[in-house]
């Protein structure tokens, strides 16, 4: 699962750390197709934020009833400035929805 695939959820859990539960997104594509990728960016983080608004995560994953919920990109490749621009936006938006958005460069 990826990126690619809005329809699905890359990955789930509980952050020991913190005790939030963690929606990751793998994404592995580089930037060549900027444009495409913003937009199964977003795509992707949208089917997030319906999996969780519509409730479908805590029949899912019951562990996160009355927890902070994160969505989480996993990025192999360092983003482009249009990018930033766009998670930045996306930030704030998921933040208005009440959740978080980060994303974390892993790289190879």
């Amino acid at each position: 699962m990826s990126v690619i695939n809005k329809d699905k959820i890359d990955s789930i859990g509980i952050n020991k750390e913190n005790g939030n539960v963690m929606i990751g997104i793998s994404d592995h594509l580089d930037w060549s197709n900027e444009y495409e990728h913003l937009i199964m960016l977003q795509d992707k983080i949208n089917s997030y934020l319906n999996f969780i608004e519509s409730g479908e995560i805590y029949e899912s994953y019951p562990k996160a009833k009355d927890k902070n919920i994160e969505i989480i990109i996993y990025a192999k490749y360092d983003i482009t400035e249009k990018a930033e621009e766009f998670l930045n936006v996306a930030y704030k938006s998921v933040v208005e929805a009440g959740f978080n958005l980060s994303c974390e460069i892993i790289g190879e």
